[in-house]
């Protein structure tokens, strides 16, 4: 007999809305700060060094004690652990001790029985300090030689000769501005202390282990001590990676000093000058290449803004420098990435984690040399590419074996019609003098996994109850992505019932230890693939037992539409799911995934950091007026290879938050500090965030057709999270496009493309 293919409602490849998508709108949702707390739980609130570089000479926080309901006030000195939280590496610290690196870094904390309270007595803390010269910029942490972690260097052959030898030469320079993350929900943290000097954290964060660890470090507990859980963020975009440990330490040493619960949230004006950002960057190029546009040799500087301390900037630089190449075969090079330490906020990770820095240095070279020769863009790409089967070696030494990049510029080409779309904005440049249209295409090779090998694995708890409904548990965080759908479907296609019978459980420490941050687009490659090895131990415990029940060997139980079948005999999930706890058959299992064939040398910069790439392609048209320097996108076009899709719908809402995003930082998030190291823009009043009539009135999306994985992911599937973000690059370089119609000079264009400095480009292109 056949088995009915009924199907189930919500497996793999179905396009099902996010699991909170009724409570994100209707407010049901709950997050860190919505939980209702215990009687005597106490508010929190920081206080921030106004000092961007200062030697502290004391602290004194008797006013602050003896205010109305404060219960504790905390220091440095009140640290009964270690002083640091440090993601990579070591000594940084949770609360400044004896100097203050940047201006609004935590010095001290208050906690009481009210915020009100809590924000009087924090004014009352007085904080002497001697301030102390200040390095604010890269360019003065480069002549300074200050860097929070040593320079790295990525070789292939003679540069310095290829560059002398080559036909053509070019040098200039770029620069390229943070970002704040800007999500709905700040940093907040909820402290509960046990009985038996343990803690419970309920934290924003994207990686509970590292809040585990540091909250453990700074209390002097075992890590067993300490449980992180977090059930969902309102946005994180790697903004929650390490910096949710900053909160989440403040608030456990507050509670533990107090003995009572402690929530800590921050406004959103203290967030934006306490925690880090998209790292800025500023590059430096000297090209050479041939009257065809090939690139010939590339010496690259990449300078990053590491802030006080390292935090991710180590990996952040390693990571532009794997991506400087994007798409393109270089035959000889030299990059050299600094991590600069400046006495501003410490930088940290922000989706794209130096990919799209390192993308933006590239893709100016490709620009500037295609300008140069009077050739198009596209055609100067189409020269670069990394080839089949030669010429397809990364710089670091990784064999590009998947690509497809070509395939995926094809099909944008065939969506949009380029060749026509570029007649039409030519056609309108020529009749209009004021307005100056622009576009521009964005290819993108964008490589998963994360650098640091070990991260690469993941741990998943599988439960099947007796009535047949199952309770999912993994490592993974659900930010608003939609993780916590695509792996419950992954779940539910394995045993083939019905999505509403799963039920994804809070990411805790308590039951999947060890758990890598939901970072580097992986989140559904990891996680998925370990709840996979969950599901299929129990799914073939089960088939034991139905084969034992129907007399048939196991290779005949087929599990389908939410029954089992051997031949034509049948149960239901649920009365099999009975059936195994009545033979005392375990339904629970621990899973676990590492991702195979990567590895990496951080000492030669050499190795297979990323286990396979993501390929994609944009098209953008903006218009500029010249006369205010006012810019709008008027149209995007994209194509994204995500493998065999998960989730389509999930994937759409992903592709097109990551491009909007991506705009954000490349034409209005600027972040302007002062001579004094002040953040001017801390709020949503003067940090300008795309809002909804920023996006693209026509804005199409495609999902690469029949193009499963060739290495074996979850499905088959590709990541998703961080590519889109790139994509965005069109934008930028469609406003040079707009600005280079304006005239015949060079197109000297910094990121953010501020209405300032495409006003300054188009007088320097006029000449």
């Amino acid at each position: 007999m056949t088995v009915p293919m009924t199907g189930i409602q919500g497996g793999v490849g179905a396009s099902i809305r996010h699991d909170s998508a009724v409570g994100h709108v209707t407010g049901r949702a709950i997050y860190v700060d919505d939980m209702p707390t215990a009687a005597g739980a106490l508010e929190a609130v920081l206080v921030l060094s106004p000092h961007p570089h200062a030697r502290i000479r004391s602290i004194d926080v008797a006013r602050a004690r003896a205010a109305p309901g404060v219960v504790a006030v905390v220091s440095a000195a009140d640290i009964p652990g270690k002083n640091d939280i440090g993601p990579i590496l070591r000594e940084e610290p949770l609360l400044a001790a004896g100097l203050v690196e940047y201006e609004g870094q935590p010095v001290a904390a208050v906690a009481a029985r009210t915020l009100a309270e809590a924000r009087w007595a924090a004014k009352l803390v007085v904080v002497d300090a001697e301030p102390l010269p200040a390095v604010l910029s890269i360019e003065e942490a480069i002549a300074r030689e200050l860097y929070v972690s040593p320079p790295q260097t990525m070789r292939r052959g003679d540069a310095a000769a290829a560059l002398a030898a080559a036909p053509h030469r070019l040098a200039g320079e770029v620069s390229c501005g943070g970002q704040d993350h800007f999500y709905l929900e700040g940093q907040v943290a909820l402290a509960i202390p046990g009985d038996a000097g343990d803690m419970l954290v309920h934290s924003s964060t994207q990686h509970p282990t590292e809040v585990q660890h540091g909250v453990a470090r700074v209390l002097g507990l075992p890590f067993s001590a300490v449980t992180a859980e977090v059930r969902r963020m309102g946005g994180g975009f790697g903004g929650k990676e390490s910096q949710a440990t900053i909160i989440a330490g403040i608030a456990a040493l507050l509670a533990w000093k107090a003995r009572r619960p402690v929530k800590l949230r921050l406004p959103r004006d203290d967030d934006m000058r306490a925690t880090g950002k998209r790292h800025p960057f500023l590059i430096r190029y000297d090209v050479g290449f041939d009257a065809e546009g090939r690139l010939l040799a590339l010496d690259l500087l990449l300078a990053a803004n590491g802030g006080n301390v390292a935090d991710h900037t180590p990996a952040v630089v390693t990571r532009a420098l794997c991506h400087a190449d994007n798409c393109y075969w270089l035959p000889a090079l030299n990059f050299r990435g600094l991590a600069c330490k400046t006495h501003t906020v410490s930088n940290t990770a922000f989706r794209g984690y130096g990919g799209p820095q390192g993308m933006l240095a590239i893709e100016t070279v490709i620009d500037r040399v295609a300008r140069h020769l009077g050739l198009p863009l596209d055609g100067v790409r189409q020269r670069n590419f990394y080839g089949v089967g030669a010429n397809d070696v990364t710089p670091y030494g990784m064999q590009v074996e998947d690509n497809i990049v070509g395939r995926v510029m094809n099909e944008l080409d065939q969506a949009a019609d380029l060749a026509g779309w570029r007649r039409a904005v030519d056609a309108f440049n020529r009749q209009s003098p004021v307005l100056k249209k622009g576009l521009a295409t964005m290819p993108v090779k964008f490589g998963i996994s994360f650098n640091r090998p070990a991260l690469n694995q993941a741990g998943a708890l599988v439960h099947v109850y007796t009535d047949g409904s199952v309770l999912l548990n993994h490592g993974g965080t659900e930010m608003g992505q939609g993780l916590f759908i695509k792996v419950a479907q992954v779940v539910a296609d394995v045993f083939q019932i019905d999505l509403h019978n799963l039920r994804v459980s809070s990411t805790s420490t308590s039951k999947v230890p060890n758990t890598s941050p939901t970072a580097a687009s992986s989140g559904s490659d990891l996680n998925g693939m370990a709840a996979l090895d969950a599901a299929m131990q129990i799914k073939a415990r089960m088939a034991r037992v139905a084969g034992e029940h129907f007399s048939a060997p196991e290779s005949e139980i087929v599990f389908a539409g939410n029954r089992v079948y051997a031949g034509n005999r049948s149960l239901s999930f649920p009365e099999l799911a009975q059936m195994a706890w009545e033979k005392r058959v375990s339904l629970s299992a621990a899973g676990y995934y590492r991702t195979p064939k990567i590895h990496w040398d951080p000492n030669t910069a050499t190795g297979r950091p990323f286990f396979y790439f993501v390929y994609a392609s944009a098209a953008a048209e903006v218009a500029i007026d010249t006369l205010t320097g006012e810019m709008r996108v008027l149209r995007a076009e994209i194509v994204e290879d995500c493998g065999r899709s998960l989730n389509p719908a999930i994937d759409l809402g992903q592709i097109e938050g990551a491009f909007v995003q991506g705009m954000g930082w490349l034409t209005t998030e600027e972040l302007c500090w002062d001579d004094e190291g002040r953040l001017r823009t801390h709020g949503p009043s003067t940090y300008k965030i795309p809002g909804s009539r920023d996006v693209p009135p026509v804005f199409n999306v495609r999902l690469l057709p029949d193009a499963p994985n060739r290495e074996a992911t979850v499905f088959r599937s590709k990541a998703v999270g961080e590519p889109p973000l790139m994509l965005a690059l069109s934008v930028w370089l469609a406003v040079r496009d707009a600005i280079a119609a304006c005239g015949d000079g060079p197109v000297v264009l910094d990121a953010p493309a501020t209405p300032e400095r495409i006003l300054a480009a188009v007088e320097t292109v006029r000449g």
